[in-house]
């Protein structure tokens, strides 16, 4: 198996997997209604549908990177989307879809990658060096590192929510 099929596997893993550090992105949202992806059981806390929307971004984010080779500024607004007006079923549902949607995009990029790829730096804008942390392979393990990171977070607020 090559790296970056270990890594496609990581990716799949973290998502909608078995992931050895526990439940998957996909396992921790798993039945849940809008208004408890809403709710906001830890003060101070972003609700789980507030994640979906931040995870979304940056799966978009990390898909953008790959093809551009090229960092460009993710705004506060567009980090962390703030939750529609209309908190109900069908928006829930639409919003984890297009979670799914964007990480099956993104594997679809990663297919086309080989072992070389791996090393390829992503630019930073307006640097004259770029950062040694600015690989793709470091992009692609970061963002499963991202995503379970989150599904933690979303544990937490299930149990905080009595789920």
């Amino acid at each position: 198996m090559t790296e970056i099929h270990r890594i496609h596997d990581q990716l799949q893993r973290a998502f909608a997997g078995q992931a050895w550090s526990g439940p998957s992105l996909l396992a921790s949202l798993q039945h849940l209604t809008a208004s408890q992806a809403a709710a906001h059981p830890v003060a101070r806390a972003h609700s789980i549908w507030e994640l979906v929307l931040h995870l979304t971004t940056w799966v978009k984010v990390v898909q953008q990177r790959l093809t551009t080779l090229q960092t460009q500024p993710v705004a506060d607004a567009v980090d962390w989307p703030a939750q529609p007006a209309r908190l109900d079923e069908e928006f829930w549902q639409q919003a984890v879809h297009q979670l799914r949607a964007a990480h099956e995009a993104l594997l679809a990029t990663v297919e086309t990658l080989t072992d070389a790829d791996l090393e390829r730096v992503i630019a930073e804008p307006d640097s004259s060096e770029p950062s040694p942390r600015s690989t793709v392979y470091i992009l692609l393990h970061g963002l499963a590192q991202h995503n379970l990171y989150h599904a933690g977070q979303i544990m937490l607020l299930r149990k905080a929510l009595g789920l």
